[in-house]
């Protein structure tokens, strides 16, 4: 499956699960009251224009046909299309007429306020974060879900995302398609629990090992690998935490403990370079040539960017 079938597969998805028209749905278990990383927040109706503040949340709400009227947009680059949309959900975000509320991730009330909002969506953590705006933002009276999609699976935030907008069949859907497609991968590769280290390979200057409960290890595990974590004796060499322990460069072929290496946010050319490191060259995943790619995309999980990760893998992986 190339990467044009894929994308409009998964374009195909959300699309096909509305059933029952807006003005038809019940409000018989409305309010709501959501829990989410900023305590709770009630929604008396289901809201009607939802406004991503985070682009890496976006592709989530997309996914469950959520009611999203803007989106802001990242930098654009080569994770991205020319309006800063990621190039996993840019195609279908562009199809249902999503606007830029703002670019470069360059926060803007006004042009928030402007969106008029009944449910504003954000992240408490990474560059998108809307933590520093959060008291500006909430100042306006505008309901506003924060999530953390660093530690929170993509399935655990489309049913939070599910329930705050009505679309709970939406994102179930969405979520068993995934498994559905895992699943067949899994039985192809046959992989069997085939432990391999998660690696961030000079991600923007960066080296780390991804952590084991991370929203990426899980879709490895879907597939049927175990993912092994930094070794605990590497702990104190620890720089910064999120989905990933980051070390220094020095540090990383000690770390590297398996003789299978998955790495993020990479293609071909990445693996190449992993390959021809001379620091890594004693290591068993480099000389027997198991460094495998998980796409661009993979920095960040999603309901698309899980589908891109199953079919770069599944790719790599079926001609061994």
């Amino acid at each position: 499956m190339n990467r044009r079938t894929l994308l409009s597969s998964a374009f195909a998805l959300p699309l096909t699960l509305i059933t029952t028209p807006l003005w038809a749905q019940s409000d018989a278990d409305w309010p709501r009251a959501l829990t989410h990383d900023r305590g709770t927040l009630t929604l008396k109706t289901a809201p009607q224009r939802v406004i991503s503040t985070s682009p890496s949340l976006t592709g989530l709400l997309l996914a469950i046909d959520a009611p999203l009227v803007a989106t802001a947009a990242t930098t654009p680059g080569e994770l991205t299309d020319e309006a800063g949309y990621f190039s996993q959900w840019a195609e279908i975000a562009h199809a249902r007429g999503v606007e830029s509320l703002y670019a470069n991730r360059d926060f803007d009330i006004e042009s928030l306020i402007i969106a008029g909002p009944d449910l504003v969506v954000g992240s408490s953590t990474g560059a998108d974060s809307l933590l520093p705006y959060l008291a500006e933002v909430e100042a306006q009276g505008l309901p506003t879900l924060i999530l953390d999609y660093s530690d929170t699976s993509w399935q655990a935030m489309a049913r939070t995302l599910g329930r705050a907008t009505d679309r709970e069949a939406e994102a179930e859907a969405a979520i068993q398609d995934f498994e559905s497609r895992a699943k067949e991968a899994a039985e192809r590769l046959a992989l069997n629990g085939r432990p391999a280290t998660l690696v961030g390979y000079d991600i923007a200057g960066t080296y780390s090992i991804g952590r084991d409960h991370s929203p990426q290890a899980e879709v490895l595990e879907a597939l049927g690998f175990a993912i092994t974590p930094l070794p605990e004796e590497f702990k104190s060499a620890v720089t910064r935490v999120s989905n990933m322990d980051f070390i220094s460069r020095e540090t990383l072929s000690a770390a590297i403990t398996e003789e299978t290496v998955i790495l993020l946010s990479a293609d071909a050319k990445d693996v190449e370079a992993f390959l021809n490191d001379p620091l890594l060259a004693n290591l068993p995943a480099v000389q027997k040539r198991q460094v495998y790619a998980m796409g661009l995309s993979s920095f960040r999980v999603d309901y698309y960017s899980a589908l891109e990760m199953i079919e770069t893998l599944d790719a790599a992986l079926s001609v061994e």
